[in-house]
């Protein structure tokens, strides 16, 4: 019972204003690596759609215009980056003798949105658990460490709101670390970042399609497909805040973008809180170094196109 009391509690500190995306994720990874988390159930679908929903009410913040112009602004760099890290993931793959779909599912990735990515190319190539395992595993400890430096060589480096807020949405992984450091980096940060990550997963579809098709004569069943059906919901919640009667208050919309970055909060908690020792010791080091290779390239590149071109 005391591991449950203590779990709760942590989560209440979370909440409080002396808790922070980043605090919330170490504490989630003490609770895994100390205890373990008293409430495995809450480790899958649920922190799924709490991350969604978080994502939803975000976009009470934010408005129509300037998510349009973010996408439309960056579908070229959007598709070279994607497709630039799936050749080069296949290519260190190939280096490193890395399973053929373990390959592809870290490469999906880290060039789409994280776990998000590999969940839905995993059922369209047929992958094994262990490969999923692998590659979320490998993702996670890679996400982990982005949450906790992207800010600081922002700060380091001189990077502006706008600048972190891309280069936080190409080269980290996973929806929630992108929402949590640019949420430690600044508001405008934040904005941009959600946006842009949104509009890569877009793309989750047609690449899971993509390989679904190079995979079909292995794969053994039809692909099957996750469409992100949230990011339209992210949508609706800006057009909403966009063209709101002028007798709904600034402060409702607010307090609804307030919840949701309190439930992202929540959500790196969790996700801290399901890492397993076990799951780290299945990633092995070729995984692991591929993951790394991506990520390092990915990261120096898009940090150079940014300071260059915002």
């Amino acid at each position: 019972m005391w591991q449950k009391a203590v779990f709760a509690a942590l989560i209440i500190f979370c909440l409080s204003p002396y808790g922070s995306p980043p605090i919330a994720l170490a504490l989630g990874l003490a609770v895994a690596f100390t205890f373990g988390n008293p409430f495995p159930s809450l480790s899958g679908k649920p922190t799924k759609y709490l991350l969604q929903a978080s994502v939803v009410l975000l976009g009470f913040g934010m408005n129509l215009g300037a998510i349009y112009e973010a996408g439309r602004a960056g579908i070229l760099f959007t598709i070279a980056t994607i497709f630039g890290t799936l050749g080069l993931g296949y290519a260190v793959g190939r280096l490193l003798n890395v399973k053929k779909k373990t390959s592809t599912l870290i490469s999906s990735g880290t060039a789409i949105c994280g776990g998000s990515a590999i969940a839905a190319v995993g059922p369209a190539i047929n992958a094994e658990p262990e490969e999923m395992s692998v590659s979320l595993g490998t993702v996670f400890v890679l996400n982990s460490i982005a949450l906790f430096a992207f800010p600081l060589i922002g700060h380091a480096i001189g990077l502006t709101q706008g600048q972190f807020g891309i280069w936080s949405a190409i080269a980290i992984h996973d929806t929630s670390s992108v929402v949590g450091a640019a949420q430690a980096y600044g508001g405008e940060a934040l904005a941009i970042a959600t946006t842009v990550k949104l509009a890569r997963a877009l793309w989750i579809a047609p690449v899971a399609l993509l390989f679904a098709y190079i995979y079909r004569g292995e794969s053994g069943s039809k692909a099957r497909v996750a469409v992100p059906w949230f990011i339209f919901l992210f949508v609706a919640a800006a057009a909403i805040r966009t063209y709101a009667p002028a007798f709904i208050l600034p402060s409702v919309f607010e307090s609804i973008v307030d919840a949701a970055k309190a439930g992202m909060t929540i959500t790196l908690f969790l996700i801290g809180a399901s890492l397993t020792p076990r799951t780290l010791k299945a990633v092995g080091s070729a995984p692991l170094l591929q993951g790394v290779v991506l990520w390092i390239v990915i990261s120096l590149v898009s940090l150079w196109a940014v300071m260059g071109i915002v």
